[in-house]
């Protein structure tokens, strides 16, 4: 699922006419989301959003989850288990969390992406994943600097032809390289 229509994300370098929400500093990573401002239509359609989308995967709709997908959607690159956490704060408990994250897994509303140093992060699926399939077929670019990870959707894989009676069940590419934002810091 891509980021609510009503919020445009953008790269940090981009900031025309968008007003910067707070920063979050966490670990070295700094995590910025970039939006025009949002009025209060536009944040109870991205509510509602959530909502329906928990409905239609006969998810009980709970702060907890709501939580997390609103953070996970504010973000251009995918999200560990530690640092939802400390973006939660006392709202959402460890155990807690790890069941949402592994809910939304399973029921293909997120996907895992491992970085380099084989931390789990989560990002949003596309809106053709469910719980029987994943079709977050595309790359992910790793960037060997910062570790963040970006989802890039427009590039797909190339299909796979395997050797008869052999069954696939998931293909990932990672390319690893230098973000944006570090590039033109180096």
């Amino acid at each position: 699922m891509a980021s609510p229509s009503s919020w445009r994300i953008m790269p940090k370098q981009q900031e025309n006419n968008f007003t910067p929400k707070p920063t979050v500093s966490t670990v070295g990573i700094s995590i910025a989301c970039i939006m025009g401002t949002a009025t209060e239509k536009d944040q109870v359609t991205a509510d509602e959003k959530f909502v329906r989308l928990l409905r239609q995967n006969k998810l009980k709709v709970t702060q907890p989850r709501l939580g997390v997908l609103k953070i996970i959607s504010e973000k251009e690159t995918a999200i560990s288990q530690p640092e939802l956490e400390r973006m939660l704060g006392d709202a959402v408990d460890r155990v807690t969390l790890y069941r949402v994250l592994a809910t939304f897994e399973e029921k293909g509303i997120l996907h895992k992406i491992f970085d380099l140093h084989g931390t789990a992060t989560y990002a949003l699926c596309s809106t053709a994943c469910d719980e029987h399939h994943h079709h977050d077929e595309h790359v992910h670019f790793i960037c060997s600097s910062c570790n963040n990870i970006y989802c890039l959707d427009d590039i797909k894989l190339p299909k796979i032809n395997l050797p008869e009676g052999y069954q696939l069940q998931s293909v990932g590419i990672n390319a690893v390289g230098l973000c944006a934002e570090c590039k033109a810091h180096k």
